[in-house]
């Protein structure tokens, strides 16, 4: 009982003890390591820009007939879909103004819409190729454009000189409008004309008719009747001054002998 009795306060002691906040305080747990600082993450890569095909060819060159025939047939939404892929791109070859106005009107105006949509797309190959890289792509002759497999056209380069055949005309690449991945825009001199859309060639434009001539240059210039008469006056005249001529001289003639006479006598 006298053991039991002194056990009792001792418990008492510590618990009290351990529940005291200063005893709390040093077996409070050490504090946990600072988390490590990581580096900033890189900033992502800016998204890269897309070539707007409509305010590149308006501002070009003069290529408003071919942009009105895209954006009528609605091929200039899919040129621009393509465009914005980088993994293959566009080669687009665009005719000038004057190529269009060197074949009739009739020749575009008697098409189907289809036809006009297939003409369209016959002017571009679905990947992006650099000038450097028509010299490989003319061995894989013939090559198929945006029309489909059957619409299909053959390269040459000469030297330089890059040549697009189609069936009735064979144009050449007169200049690089744009051309940096993915997106390739060659100027040509005539429009391509597949045999798939016309089955002849298409007859050319009229030439146009010669300017008037001057009217008042015709009045000055002299015509064959009065050059006539002036040189039929000048003849006339020549020939009373020669015998003006003759007259003068048979006189001093006469009154030379007759003066030598009168001092003979």
């Amino acid at each position: 009982m006298k053991l039991r009795a002194g056990i009792l306060p001792v418990a008492m002691l510590a618990i009290a003890v351990l529940s005291s906040p200063a005893f709390a305080q040093k077996t409070k747990s050490p504090p946990a390591p600072p988390a490590a600082v990581l580096p900033p993450s890189p900033a992502p890569a800016p998204a890269p820009r897309h070539v707007d095909l409509a305010d590149l060819l308006s501002v070009a060159g003069p290529f408003h007939t071919f942009l009105d025939y895209l954006q009528k047939t609605n091929v200039l939404e899919t040129f621009q879909s393509k465009a914005n892929d980088t993994k293959e791109g566009i080669t687009m070859f665009v005719p000038k103004d004057s190529a269009f106005a060197a074949l009739r009107t009739t020749t575009f105006a008697n098409l189907t819409s289809d036809q006009l949509k297939s003409l369209m797309l016959y002017h571009a190959l679905p990947k992006y190729y650099s000038l450097a890289a028509f010299n490989k792509l003319s061995s894989l002759n013939p090559v198929a454009t945006f029309a489909g497999s059957q619409y299909t056209l053959n390269l040459t380069d000469n030297m330089g000189s890059i040549r697009i055949k189609s069936m009735w005309s064979n144009p050449k690449i007169s200049s690089s409008v744009y051309s940096t991945r993915p997106v390739a825009v060659y100027e040509v001199d005539k429009v391509l004309l597949p045999m798939q859309i016309f089955k002849s060639d298409p007859p050319l434009a009229p030439a146009p008719a010669p300017a008037p001539a001057d009217a008042k240059s015709s009045d000055d210039a002299p015509s064959p009747a009065s050059g006539k008469s002036a040189s039929a006056k000048a003849k006339a005249g020549s020939k009373s001054a020669s015998h003006r001529a003759g007259v003068s001289v048979a006189s001093y003639l006469a009154v030379a002998v007759s003066g030598g006479l009168m001092m003979l006598l």
